[in-house]
């Protein structure tokens, strides 16, 4: 599909990590919680473990968000099942399990979720990571209104998935400044929008994608009026860890 023919089909506003900071990151009760508030889309990280299981995880060691400790990648699924995912952040969601795309899969198609799904890959698995979460994508989306929206950093990952499911879109992230050559890496990439943080986005950044036919979500705004600013200028759409005060039809 041209990118001038791709239109945003998403919602305006994306829950981070499915709950922001409101319940344990990628989890299913996040999902859950998001949900409860109105979200109908989520963002959150998925990478792969040592025997291919995709699992949601922001980093690439256990520490911060389970009671294990090491990579992730190190470990097969029925290892990581053995850990707590929940208590970290609060004893009500003790007991939590890590979750998997094969879950996350259900629980939105079920109920009218859709997904952003960024390609974490652990350090080193990045070709790896980015084709298989694609072709895994593509199977557990068939059928599905919307494919997920997958996005990443690792511009390796989103070529491998590009090449294995190239007609799943894709979203280019940038953690700082626009760099100058953007248009060049979004045309190589074949995306169709970028992922931009926004304590680096002006008005003039805005239009200069939007005049590239291109869609363009901001991470992480957790102000509303900054959030309504940014949707005035054009952006298509808000990823935000404040489920409470920016739930749809509050902010």
């Amino acid at each position: 599909m041209p990118q001038s023919q791709y239109v945003w089909p998403y919602p305006e506003w994306i829950a981070h990590r499915g709950a922001g900071r409101a319940a344990p990151e990628n989890t299913l009760a996040a999902f859950r919680l998001g949900a409860s508030h109105g979200f109908r889309m989520m963002e959150y990280d998925v990478k792969l473990t040592a025997d291919d299981v995709p699992v949601l995880l922001h980093d690439d060691t256990l520490e911060r968000t389970s009671t294990g400790t090491g990579r992730a990648a190190d470990f097969r699924y029925a290892e990581l099942a053995r850990h707590d995912f929940g208590a970290w952040h609060s004893p009500i969601y003790a007991g939590e399990p890590i979750a998997t795309l094969y879950g996350i899969a259900a629980y939105t198609r079920a109920n009218g979720i859709y997904s952003n799904i960024e390609i974490k890959p652990t350090t080193g698995m990045e070709t790896h990571t980015g084709e298989r979460i694609a072709m895994l994508a593509r199977q557990l989306w068939e059928g599905a209104d919307q494919p997920p929206l997958l996005s990443s950093f690792s511009e390796q990952a989103l070529a491998a998935a590009r090449d294995a499911v190239p007609e799943l879109p894709r979203a280019l992230l940038i953690e700082e400044e626009l760099p100058p050559d953007w248009r060049e890496r979004i045309r190589w990439l074949e995306c169709k929008g970028l992922n931009l943080n926004g304590r680096y986005l002006t008005r003039e950044i805005v239009q200069q994608v939007r005049d590239a036919e291109l869609t363009l979500a901001v991470w992480t705004v957790n102000d509303p009026e900054r959030a309504r600013e940014f949707l005035d200028w054009g952006c298509n759409a808000i990823i935000t860890d404040e489920i409470v005060t920016m739930a749809p039809g509050q902010a």
